[in-house]
């Protein structure tokens, strides 16, 4: 039904752009620039926190990839208007509170609605399938309201004779913070798209982005020390419960994608080589490295696919039609597509 509406916005503009990005990414870049045009190596430092959590979220995305448009639209809403809508807000409420309450009560309610919006948004675009995509969605948005904020921090430490420290700071030690924060609305969402739920009932996940955010604003605020170690603990603690939560995820949907191929295979007529490709998940990924790189693509393409509808299948109450019907668009174009050298001989 929602079809027509979506093939216009994609003639419109290409998938890894919306209009609020559009708007907001001149606003940005001016605000942006102005701040580091006196100090541009705040760009390249920047950008260092993209090359450490990129990979991270990469590799918890093997299961069923999400489309690079998708993540590059993630991206690009985190460092657009995320940044923008809560620069403004942030300073709104700064010039009526001490820069103490504005950076522990008003920055989280703000920064993670504005970054929550963003997985929100994926949501309106049918790019959400199950709790591993608004993890993954909510990851890409906090990176890229990482970067942009960072650009800024950095810029200003320069002024002030405190790059370095600040590098090490928010570069080196603590680049997962807004991910890990925005983990949980991103987890939250998930879920409800699993359960056929509504967006609102999410909001337990944003709240507890809120609060996490509040308490780790607040130790690092209240702290005497540049690098204050309960503040450190605080951020390995957080670290540690979200990777092991999303390593539950991943694991979860990977054996419910095994579990699922045979009778995936039997509802779509996939060949005894394709279940064979899919036995285990490390004979998966051997037989991938074994392909030739021109034929990687479409074996990630068919797995990708297959995932997806083992994730529909699993939904309570079952699969939603019009995405089920998508995904097999997708399955039977992959197979089409010269698959046959790319999968073991039954």
């Amino acid at each position: 039904m929602s079809r027509p509406a979506t093939e216009v916005r994609r003639r419109r503009l290409p998938l890894w752009l919306s209009w609020p990005v559009v708007l907001s990414a001149p606003l940005v870049l001016v605000l942006i620039g102005v701040q580091v045009v006196s100090e541009p190596e705040a760009i390249p430092l920047a950008i260092v926190p993209l090359a450490i959590v990129a990979p991270a979220l990469l590799w918890l995305d093997r299961v069923h990839p999400q489309r690079w448009s998708t993540r590059v639209h993630a991206l690009l809403w985190g460092a657009t208007i995320s940044v923008l809508v809560a620069g403004i807000l942030n300073s709104a409420a700064g010039s009526a509170l001490s820069p103490t309450l504005e950076a522990v009560l008003a920055a989280p309610v703000v920064e993670e609605a504005m970054k929550g919006l963003g997985v929100v948004w994926a949501v309106r675009r049918g790019e959400i399938d199950g709790p591993m995509d608004g993890i993954l969605t909510a990851g890409w948005v906090a990176l890229g309201f990482t970067v942009v904020e960072d650009m800024a921090y950095f810029a200003q430490s320069a002024q002030d004779g405190e790059l370095l420290e600040s590098f090490l700071l928010r570069g080196l030690l603590t680049p997962f913070a807004h991910p890990m924060l925005t983990f949980w609305t991103g987890l939250a969402i998930g879920m409800a798209v699993f359960r056929q739920r509504s967006v609102v009932w999410a909001a337990w996940g944003f709240g507890i982005a809120v609060a996490t955010h509040v308490l780790f604003n607040g130790v690092w605020e209240l702290a005497d020390e540049r690098f204050p170690p309960l503040g450190i603990a605080l951020f390995v603690t957080m670290l540690v419960v979200v990777g092991m939560l999303a390593l539950r995820v991943r694991s979860r949907e990977v054996d419910q994608f095994i579990t699922a191929v045979p009778a995936l295979a039997e509802r779509y007529g996939l060949s005894q080589a394709a279940v064979a490709a899919f036995d285990s998940w490390r004979g998966t990924l051997s037989h991938r490295r074994s392909l030739p790189r021109d034929q990687r693509r479409q074996f990630d393409d068919l797995r990708g696919a297959l995932a997806r509808l083992a994730l529909q299948q699993a939904r309570p109450g079952g699969p939603d039609p019009d995405r089920e019907q998508v995904l097999v668009e997708q399955l039977r174009q992959s197979v089409s597509d010269g698959l046959g050298g790319a999968l073991p001989h039954a």
